[in-house]
């Protein structure tokens, strides 16, 4: 099967289009094989559709499982006695959520290939970390929902790691001045999920009319924007009351989800959401055929990194338009797009936007 150590170490955006479809052509038709031979419910489905997993395919022509089917069905490739790590998707009260099954060798390759894609936009430095979410929502280590997931993970990018607000989700004012008044005037990393770091910090820090000083700091947030969207904040409003409140103008949103934990797109400086060489996008038509650029249509989420479980290749629920290949101003390679929604009835089931107060 395709060895994801071979290309671990490469910088994650340094492989132009022409050669990441044909890395992704062969990887694909291994993990296609893989999860085929290891995954009953799978292979009833390619079976189904007449797929010979046998023949080489180009990216675009390997079958694409709902994202909403993990929600359905347990499907793993290993043996049960295998998993290590059980992740959950977000979710409303009432919502099924998803279920992914993680072994040793998926849960280290989520790990590291996430440092990789973050630390090419902070550095590689740990820099002192305020989580803008409750500690309550990691105490359990083996189950994680898709935010306690989030929260682990990007925690690995940080030193003295502070939760900004209590089990309430209001604001821990006594952490907060400890941190600031330890770390003001250097470098910080912040993170959390969209709405919360917008209602839970931005606007509360405007509230109390408070401003902290992190004019050295990064923002890291993702998670969906529904909530948003809802009264009306956009991204440039969401920066621009972030920097108001806090001083801070480095800001990466990211888009990702917990079928697909760890090949996570980043918004880079020129606002552009970017695939790295462990992952790809299409774009595709109300008929399921291709996009071309510009052209709005369901997003298809394809990595290299789901082995215990057929996740290698999904089609979603949210919208979106690719930008351009290997052309973007900041100068990183492979395809960059842009998120544009939900379709319509879709299920609510960003991080944040799941969160209720």
């Amino acid at each position: 099967m395709f060895d994801l150590a071979a290309v671990i170490d490469l910088p994650p955006f340094s492989m132009a289009q022409p050669d990441k479809d044909s890395l992704f052509g062969e990887a694909l038709g291994d993990l296609t094989r893989h999860h085929y031979a290891g995954c009953g419910q799978y292979r009833r489905i390619l079976d189904a559709l007449g797929f010979d997993p046998s023949v080489m395919h180009t990216t675009r022509e390997y079958p694409y499982l709902p994202v909403r089917l993990f929600k359905d069905f347990e499907l793993m490739s290993v043996p049960p006695a295998d998993i290590v790590k059980t992740l959950t998707s977000s979710g409303t009260s009432g919502q099924a959520v998803s279920k992914i099954f993680l072994d040793q060798t998926a849960a280290v390759m989520q790990t590291k290939v996430l440092s990789k894609i973050v630390g090419d936009f902070i550095g590689p430095q740990r820099l002192p970390m305020l989580v803008i979410d409750s500690a309550s929502v990691v105490k359990d280590r083996r189950h994680f929902s898709a935010r306690g997931a989030g929260i682990i993970g990007f925690s690995m990018f940080g030193r003295d790691v502070t939760y900004a607000l209590d089990e309430n989700m209001a604001l821990d004012m006594a952490a907060i001045e400890a941190f600031s008044e330890k770390h003001k005037g250097g470098p910080v990393l912040l993170f959390g999920f969209t709405s919360i770091v917008f209602l839970h910090l931005i606007e509360a820090l405007a509230e109390k009319g408070l401003k902290l000083p992190f004019e050295q700091g990064i923002l890291i947030h993702g998670g969906g924007w529904k909530k948003l969207a809802d009264i009306a904040v956009d991204n440039d409003a969401f920066k621009a009351r972030l920097a108001d409140v806090t001083g801070i103008e480095r800001v990466h949103n990211y888009y990702g989800m917990v079928e697909q934990t760890g090949s996570i797109f980043m918004e880079c400086e020129a606002g552009r959401l970017h695939s790295s060489i462990f992952s790809d996008i299409v774009i595709r038509g109300n008929d399921f055929s291709e996009c071309g650029q510009g052209e709005k249509g369901l997003v298809e989420l394809v990595s290299l990194l789901p082995s215990s479980y057929p996740g290698h290749v999904l089609i979603t629920e949210d919208i979106g338009e690719w930008l351009g290949v290997d052309d973007c101003p900041c100068g990183r390679l492979g395809k960059t797009f842009a998120i544009h929604g939900r379709v319509r009835q879709a299920e609510v089931r960003g991080c944040s936007d799941t969160f209720t107060s």
